[in-house]
């Protein structure tokens, strides 16, 4: 393919850019927010305490399961502009979108441009990323933090500049510091980057991944070391964790608990097999179960990680990347080395190839062709790439792929969201596949291509069940990247550029047009990845606000919730402090002699509970804590008073004057 202009690379990506912008930012302020998070960046607006801790209500008395980075960035968005739905959702979004250019320029000095840009337009309209980023929780972040670890890597293998490897480290650390071990399935990946593409001995290259092993250690773990140095009695409970402290909900409940499946989240329905959803929207799509644990999980037609949102992009990023990479780490012979040669560059030829024009005399001195192996450029890309840095991308992106695959579709419980740890791995792969096999050489490429299209044309039909006219787009995109690639084997070498570039634009329209659709129904239906824990129906939060405020008589928390993931939407509306008597599982958090305290003390006089203990009573059941069978046995139900529908939720507290 003819090379491009960095003028004009630029402006390709600048494009794909202001389209990725278009998808995260339109009508963002109306994707639903997330209660749980929302009310921790409320609260952390308070007080710097509040700030470093990531405290979930004003009191402070307990705190998010998360380091609190990421809501740093949004707490600094809402001081800026206002606290609104847009505000909380601006950091994700534009990190979202800074990731494209960020992954272009890293794939650009990996592989090379075309796959950059392709890789690029992957990331850009990859539905389960845009509808992450339009969502007000942190994974967008992270990723962006691992698309930034990537290049600074590709910058230091070019280099071999020890700073460049520790930038590339740090940013791994902080990205750990967003999304814990979510961003561990890029960790193995982006070491074996490093570990073969670094130059230099082996003694010098071992020191520097040692270096940047200690840096990463030390910036992944600076938080949670932080939190060490101010007295227990001072820090929130961290929510999740068995014993109060930040490191167990890391490593426990965000770690070990994750994988395993013991999660205290609500399950949901059964996934029904059998079923089939040809004309479910994106949102009724969002409300069934992911499918569970299996080899083809991410290929699914339906559900919130299903085909249309992920598995296109990773199918045809398998079928066409793994052939891309595997050519890729190829030493080209030394036949095919010695043609490619300018003249005058192969020292010892004879004839007219051997003579060297004069004004080349003085700017390169002839070389020897290179030994098979040696650190060359490599004809299945961009010759400027050395192949020692070939390989090191097949190694680490071919790796972090794998761990994606792997603990995804197996991983006991899923969120759609967790995925961003190897989005842009995916995207990655895809974009050199796609550049791989645009380029007008090579039967392996046309075969690849073929599969790829008739693969692409084929799985579209089966995500969209036949009904939907953009599968027309697909097979014209498959079509037309067909025929322009035997068309470029037929013509010309002056044309050759032309036709291989028309072959790469409609591979990307068959690829990417379902993700397109998506994107727009995502849009439309206002889909968003965050969890709604502790949203309460708004007809409720207002009957509740309005009562408190009119009853509570300078009290200093406005209730006691019964569960600490029950009641953060009305933290975000009224920001004040409340009494969280359990956090996860059922694990109490204030005890029923301290709940007496603070009731003689004027400090709470209400209680909302909004779930019930039944006839098989779990010790995981908040409705089952002792403070909770205590305040329905021994308080007022003043639900009808409050304007409630539904009784026996608003209480109030037993020993608190009327």
């Amino acid at each position: 393919m003819r090379s491009l202009s960095r003028r004009t690379e630029w402006a390709i990506v600048a494009a794909i850019t202001i389209v990725a912008a278009v998808l995260r930012l339109w009508q963002i302020g109306k994707v639903p927010p997330d209660p749980f998070y929302d009310a921790a960046v409320r609260s952390m607006t308070f007080s710097w305490h509040n700030f470093f801790f990531g405290a979930f209500e004003p009191g402070a008395s307990v705190s998010i399961d998360k380091p609190p980075v990421d809501l740093w960035l949004q707490v600094a968005s809402v001081k800026l502009l206002g606290f609104s739905s847009t505000t909380l959702k601006l950091p994700e979004a534009l990190a979202g979108i800074v990731s494209v250019p960020l992954l272009y320029e890293a794939v650009r000095r990996l592989w090379s441009p075309v796959a950059g840009i392709a890789a690029a337009a992957a990331l850009a309209i990859l539905p389960i990323e845009v509808i992450t980023s339009r969502s007000d929780t942190m994974d967008a972040v992270m990723m962006a933090l691992l698309v930034l670890a990537l290049l600074l890597i590709a910058r230091a293998l070019e280099t071999g500049r020890t700073r460049w490897l520790l930038g590339g480290a740090a940013a791994l650390g902080v990205a750990f510091d967003v999304k814990l071990l979510e961003s561990l399935v890029a960790l193995p990946g982006l070491a074996a980057l490093a570990a073969v593409g670094m130059p230099g001995s082996v003694p010098k290259r071992a020191m520097q991944l040692a270096a940047a092993a200690g840096i990463y250690v030390v910036v992944a773990l600076a938080w949670l070391t932080a939190t060490l140095a101010v007295p227990s009695n001072d820090r929130p409970y961290a929510i999740g964790s068995t014993n109060g402290s930040a490191w167990n909900a890391a490593f426990v409940f965000n770690g070990k608990d994750r994988l395993s499946g013991k999660s205290p989240e609500p399950q949901g329905t059964v996934y029904e097999p059998g079923h089939v959803y040809p004309t479910a929207t994106q949102a009724e799509r969002d409300h069934i179960p992911i499918v569970p644990a299996s080899a083809t999980r991410l290929l699914a037609r339906i559900g919130p990680l299903s085909g249309q949102r992920l598995g296109m992009e990773i199918l045809i990023g398998l079928i066409l990347g793994i052939p891309a990479l595997f050519f890729g780490m190829r030493a080209p012979p030394v036949a095919d080395r010695l043609r490619r040669a300018p003249l005058g560059r192969v020292a010892g030829a004879s004839g007219p190839a051997a003579a060297t024009p004069p004004e080349a005399t003085d700017r390169e001195p002839p070389q020897e062709p290179p030994a098979a192996g040696a650190d060359v450029a490599d004809p299945h890309g961009d010759p400027q790439v050395p192949l020692r840095i070939r390989r090191a991308t097949a190694a680490g992106i071919g790796l972090w792929m794998l761990t994606g695959l792997v603990l995804f579709s197996h991983m006991a419980r899923l969120h759609p969201r967790y995925v961003e740890g190897f989005t842009p791995a995916v995207a990655a792969l895809l974009g050199i596949g796609l550049a791989w096999a645009s380029a007008p050489r090579g039967r392996a490429r046309l075969v690849a291509l073929a599969i790829a299209m008739v693969v692409t044309a084929y799985y579209a039909e089966r995500l969209l069940y036949g009904t939907e006219s953009v599968w027309w787009v697909v097979l014209a995109g498959a079509v037309g990247a067909l025929g322009a690639a035997l068309a470029a084997r037929r013509t010309s070498a002056g044309r050759r550029g032309l036709l291989g570039a028309a072959t790469l634009a409609c591979a990307l329209v068959a690829v990417l047009a379902v993700g397109v659709k998506t994107d727009i129904r995502a849009i439309r239906d206002k889909i968003s990845a965050a969890g709604f824990v502790g949203q309460l129906p708004g007809d409720v939060q207002r009957s509740l606000s309005a009562y408190l405020k009119a009853n509570n008589h300078g009290a200093r928390y406005e209730l006691a919730a019964e569960s600490a993931t029950q009641i953060g939407s009305l933290i975000v509306q009224d920001a004040k402090p409340v009494v969280v008597l359990t956090t996860y599982n059922g694990r109490v958090f204030t005890s029923v002699d301290k709940l007496k305290h603070m009731i003689a003390a004027g400090q709470v006089r209400y209680a909302y509970l909004s779930t019930f203990c039944g006839r098989k009573a779990s010790s995981v059941n908040a409705a089952c804590s002792a403070p909770v069978v205590w305040i329905r046995a021994h308080g007022k139900d003043v639900s009808s008073e409050a304007g409630l529908k539904n009784h026996r939720v608003l209480y109030l507290l037993p020993g608190a004057k009327p």
